[in-house]
């Protein structure tokens, strides 16, 4: 039978993803207690209430993250971030280059980069000296036909300037981002089906998703 796997973070109250972002606020809009006063006896309904950056989490960055004109989240495709042959490679870093995709046929593929680096989620250790793509393997994966590229890591690119080449050849390319990953050890090297909706909201480009695999066979 098929098998899911879990490619995300959870995300809970207060939740660092990123350095100078806020974690989100996650509470109640109407309580369980609040609710009884306006149902029948014995009915009661939570309505939560989150209030958040959309660099939370695991997320999928769109082309409009990095471009004014590009597809946002409510413009992307979902055949771009569902349903996708996906592609696991395993590279060490901190800086990935070309090199790490010789020979691999990436196209239309969903290329998900497993660094490992998602063992310091939650901690300092995360935020710095981090594995990142090269701008040259970028470009290597735009012109090689990558329908999406994924890493489990603290940002695609190197963070220790302020220029971000990575984002700015993948999604100029239309190729969409999701960063943050985790439990890609758990996926083979091929023979995986990913997934990353995220929902349809206009002039945004980035959110969390639930990422996912289905193992085929």
């Amino acid at each position: 039978m098929p098998r899911l796997i879990e490619l995300n973070h959870i995300i809970a109250d207060g939740t660092s993803t990123y350095k100078g972002l806020p974690g989100p606020v996650i509470c109640d809009f109407l309580s369980r207690e609040a609710s009884r006063a306006l149902y029948a006896e014995g009915t009661e309904f939570h309505i939560g209430r989150i209030e958040m950056v959309a660099n939370t989490g695991t997320y999928l960055d769109t082309p409009f993250h990095r471009y004014a004109n590009g597809e946002d989240l409510a413009g992307v495709p979902l055949a771009k971030v569902t349903g996708l042959a996906g592609v696991r490679i395993d590279a060490a870093g901190p800086a990935i280059g070309r090199e790490a995709f010789a020979g691999i046929d990436v196209a239309g593929k969903a290329v998900l980069i497993h660094t490992a680096w998602s063992r310091h989620w939650g901690t300092e250790r995360y935020f710095a000296g981090h594995p990142f793509l090269t701008e040259a393997a970028a470009v290597y994966l735009r012109d090689a036909g990558a329908a999406l590229v994924g890493i489990d890591s603290h940002n695609i690119d190197d963070t220790a300037g302020n220029t971000r080449p990575v984002h700015t050849v993948l999604l100029g390319g239309g190729i969409a981002i999701v960063e943050h990953m985790t439990n890609l050890a758990a996926l083979p090297a091929t023979g995986f089906i990913f997934s990353a909706p995220p929902p349809r909201i206009k002039g945004m480009g980035s959110f969390p998703v639930r990422a996912y695999a289905l193992l085929e066979g």
